[in-house]
């Protein structure tokens, strides 16, 4: 008979198997995401030196805790208990981070900064994907029209006939184009920097939601491992070494 409770310990086991897997498709969405690594920092978000980390440590320790569900052994289960408790702090540091980096994002969108353009424009991927984001969204620009320089695309064109048509629910409205640029005569007023943020506001909500989850996670890993440990500690003192009796 095992020290620990059985449907305890495939619990526990179970779940950091899960995590396991969780810390492999992180790692390899760490090594997807080095490519962007350049555009993201441009936004001023984090390295991906922290996402390596995280993602390591987030195998390495759901390692740990598969060693140490199917040993038993007190020493393990305290070292993973004692993971637990600075992985709560660290994604409650973390979900602080993105909280408070998409606040410096969003302010950098309302602020109309030049800067925020730049990696649209630098890269020719993110620039036909703007492209395709004026047209669809009727926008013209991240900033301004002029992040395109002297030469206004035709995706940036305006009908002014129709500008009080309703598109996705809104309506959009047209303007001259910026003074000495070439391209259509009239183009959409609206920029994209709005639509732009909303992208970046729901991944920054999906990792809150994760990080915070994490952190809830680690409490109730932390309470988990701690009654494994009792559990552990009372077999080990009720199977203690039997003292013989001597025979009178």
């Amino acid at each position: 008979m095992g020290k620990i409770n059985g449907c305890l310990k495939c619990l526990f086991i179970f779940f950091n198997v899960l995590f396991a897997i969780i810390g492999c498709l992180l790692i390899y969405g760490a090594v997807k995401a080095t490519a962007y690594s350049y555009q993201m920092t441009a936004f001023g978000t984090p390295s991906l030196g922290w996402a390596w980390v995280f993602a390591i440590g987030v195998l390495g320790i759901s390692c740990l805790g598969i060693y140490a569900g199917c040993s038993e052994k007190s020493l393990a289960l305290k070292i993973f208990a004692g993971f637990m408790g600075v992985g709560l702090i660290i994604m409650l540091i973390f979900g602080i981070i993105v909280v408070v980096t998409r606040n410096k994002i969003r302010d950098n969108f309302d602020n109309a900064s030049a800067d925020v353009a730049k990696p649209f424009m630098e890269d020719e991927g993110l620039r036909d994907l703007l492209d395709g984001l004026q047209q669809s969204v009727h926008c013209c620009g991240v900033v301004s029209p002029s992040d395109w320089g002297n030469e206004i695309p035709t995706s940036c064109e305006c009908n002014p006939y129709a500008g009080e048509m309703a598109v996705l629910g809104s309506t959009y409205k047209c303007t001259s184009k910026p003074w000495g640029t070439t391209g259509p005569d009239q183009i959409y007023e609206q920029t994209c920097s709005d639509v732009i943020f909303a992208w970046f506001n729901i991944i920054f909500q999906i990792a809150m939601g994760f990080f915070f989850g994490c952190a809830v996670i680690a409490v109730l890993g932390l309470m988990v491992s701690l009654l494994m440990i009792h559990q552990v500690k009372k077999h080990d003192s009720a199977g203690g070494p039997c003292i013989p009796m001597k025979g009178y």
